[in-house]
């Protein structure tokens, strides 16, 4: 997989909106990293929902392209548990493999803060292309 290539095109779409960042990739595990500033916020001054879902959701597909070897799957299923309120500053989504069928795979993820505290997890399902004949 082109990392260069995958990072470029990422930067102007909704992963540079946010300001994800790569960290690692292996097919064991992904990790994206993120400074959540004023615009990641929501009204009560905590990391929107919505932000941390999207890292996470990112983290998943990213790891799934990783074990796919480039290729990507589409998000059909994606359910969010929110643990701890998460804060302006560095945040970790960590993605990790746990199923994989023919035509979809079930991954897990988590975001932590710089200080280890689990702030929310998730676990989605994507939908594989099918194979085609070469």
């Amino acid at each position: 997989m082109d990392w260069n290539e995958m990072l470029r095109k990422e930067e102007n779409s909704f992963w540079g909106l946010l300001g994800m960042r790569f960290i690692s990739a292996d097919p064991t595990r992904v990790e994206l990293g993120l400074t959540a500033g004023d615009s990641h916020l929501n009204s009560m001054g905590i990391v929107h929902g919505g932000v941390l879902s999207s890292l996470m959701d990112q983290a998943m597909g990213t790891l799934v392209a990783v074990i796919k070897d480039g290729v990507f799957g589409v998000t059909t299923h994606l359910n969010v548990n929110f643990l701890n309120a998460m804060r302006k500053g560095e945040l970790v989504a960590s993605a990790y493999p746990v199923h994989e069928s023919r035509r979809t795979m079930t991954v897990r993820a988590e975001v932590r803060n710089a200080e280890g505290v689990l702030g929310c997890m998730a676990t989605a399902t994507f939908r594989l292309p099918r194979q085609t004949e070469r």
